[in-house]
């Protein structure tokens, strides 16, 4: 698949070759939070695009606005200035049901921390958001997307009989199973030993590449650039020259 380089726009020199359609967008976008009575900074005029088969890691220290970037991709926070699109539409525009539509139809998550629900078995776990948009029957899905990501045969064990790698693909296939546009990953290798971040990594590489998927994620690892197609390095709520 002839996969669009991604290309921070303004903040880089760099082009994006034609490619995927467009999924997400930041436009001008400024975050700032009031603290104590104080304005802070999250980001700070921040432009980018992501477009469908795309890879991008946001690199940079803890505070530099790369999870402020996630939310706002993901439709948890909005701008307080500029625009995001997401599938071509400006989140700040929708109603609270429209944002609920929009982030179960159009992302999937996939967090440091897996967020799993340990009372629930490996493929009810991977069922929950197909239950929460009314899809009726959802097994046969929920055990296809952890045969995709090797796990079928773990499907009936709980949370806690599974390694983190483990427990990690779990999580992405839960992400997947609603066939999201776009999967905004924070930190995901961050709990696991470098092995087993690398074949995360690789995995979230897999998906991309397979299908129509794009993956933004935030993270530390070294090992990310030479797995993504682009590396997005903040400082101080800005896209930075790499």
């Amino acid at each position: 698949m002839d996969k669009t380089v991604f290309a921070p726009v303004a903040e880089s020199s760099s082009s994006a070759r034609e490619g995927g359609a467009l999924l997400l967008s930041f436009e001008d976008v400024v975050k700032n939070y009031h603290t104590d009575g104080e304005e802070v900074q999250a980001l700070n005029n921040v432009s980018l695009r992501l477009h469908a088969g795309q890879f991008v890691a946001v690199v940079g220290r803890s505070g530099c606005g790369k999870s402020t970037l996630l939310n706002l991709a993901g439709a948890m926070d909005f701008p307080t200035r500029g625009h995001v699109r997401l599938d071509g539409v400006a989140t700040d525009s929708l109603s609270e049901a429209q944002l609920t539509s929009l982030r179960r139809d159009k992302v999937g998550f996939v967090f440091q921390s897996f967020q799993l629900l340990h009372t629930l078995s490996v493929v009810e776990n991977v069922e929950v958001p197909l239950l929460l948009a009314g899809r009726r029957d959802p097994r046969p899905r929920a055990i296809d997307r952890l045969a995709a990501v090797g796990l079928a045969d773990l499907a009936n064990l709980m949370p806690h009989q599974l390694s983190g790698g483990q427990m990690q693909r779990v999580a992405i296939a839960r992400a997947l199973v609603h066939q999201p546009s776009i999967i905004l990953a924070d930190e995901p290798t961050g709990n696991l030993d470098s092995g087993t971040g690398t074949s995360i990594l690789q995995l979230l590489r897999q998906i991309c590449d397979e299908g129509k998927t794009a993956v933004l994620m935030a993270t530390h690892s070294l090992e990310a650039a030479g797995v993504v197609d682009s590396v997005i390095r903040m400082r101080d709520g800005r896209i930075v020259p790499s």
